[in-house]
């Protein structure tokens, strides 16, 4: 079997400027922090990032990486709107396209189905179609409706986050929510997957473990054993998301040379040294789980 083990710099080294990459998670919960906090080292730029957003997605906007987002929303839950996001957004120093999260749903499925378009009735009526004039509508050879067709959103790479992986690609998700992780993988040419745990291809063997894998380890590309990588969102059932670390992040965003002052003390330093700032993985497993 193929050995799929990489560091994190051999992921980021296949990431190249103008590439579409897609980000699994779900705002503050279960994002690959530790492969963006690599990307926002790294020189690369002029990305089109697709995601549920959270602070994944306001970190490369704060860093100048993004050229276009298509999103359904950019949150932090306890904190409604991401705040390197929103002046992004409000400056208008990236593109966007802003839709609704079942079109999201199913402009992933239509990539990773290998056609070009689903179509819809979800936007019918509402300013999604108005502020996207991409977005066109179809004639139904059955019942002569008009319906929206959601195009495909294909990515070069997609970037996830799982609680256990073994060198072949196999991924387990263990929390609540798989999100839609898998669809994200789908929809790419390339997975690169960061997981908690790093376990022999025998963990898997039980029926209860293999209901928790969600896609072929044919389509992870590369496994990252990174024990916190999610952090500072969660991965349950494993640690929380750090809300005080969230509530510095946001405060940076409200002060001259914030960014600049968050990424010299966290991301510049490396991520031996990121997690000893946040207290180490004693710290990050005893964050409380977040209540749905």
């Amino acid at each position: 079997m193929a050995n799929k083990l990489m560091n994190p710099q051999q992921v980021v080294a296949s990431i190249q400027d103008g590439m579409t990459v897609g980000i699994g998670g779900w705002g503050p919960r279960r994002k690959p922090m530790a492969l963006v906090r690599e990307l926002l080292r790294s020189p690369v730029k002029d990305l089109t990032v697709v995601a549920y957003g959270g602070a994944d997605v306001g970190m490369l906007c704060a860093a100048g990486k993004v050229k276009k987002l298509i999103f359904a929303f950019v949150t932090l839950d306890f904190i409604p709107l991401e705040p390197y996001f929103r002046k992004a957004r409000q400056e208008g120093a990236i593109e966007v396209m802003e839709i609704d999260e079942g079109q999201m749903v199913l402009g992933l499925k239509a990539a990773g189905m290998r056609v070009p378009f689903i179509p819809t009735r979800i936007g019918l009526g509402t300013d999604v179609l108005t502020r996207n004039p991409q977005l066109r509508l179809i004639d139904s050879p059955y019942d002569n409706k008009q319906w929206v067709a959601m195009p495909a959103l294909p990515l070069d790479v997609a970037l996830v986050h799982v609680n256990r992986a073994d060198a072949r690609g196999v991924c387990q998700i263990s929390g609540p929510d798989h999100y839609l992780d898998d669809l994200f993988v789908r929809a790419a040419k390339q997975t690169y997957v960061s997981c908690d745990e790093l376990v022999e291809d025998a963990a898997f063997a039980s029926e209860n473990d293999a209901r928790l894998v969600f896609w072929e380890r044919s389509e992870t590309t590369g496994v990252v054993h990174l024990s916190g990588g999610a952090h500072p969102s969660s991965c349950a059932p494993l640690y929380g998301f750090d809300t005080k670390h969230f509530k510095e992040y946001v405060a940076s965003a409200k002060e001259d040379g914030g960014w600049d002052a968050y990424f010299a003390k966290y991301v510049q330093c490396g991520e031996q040294d990121y997690q000893r700032q946040v207290g180490g993985m004693e710290a990050i497993k005893r964050l409380p789980l977040p209540v749905f």
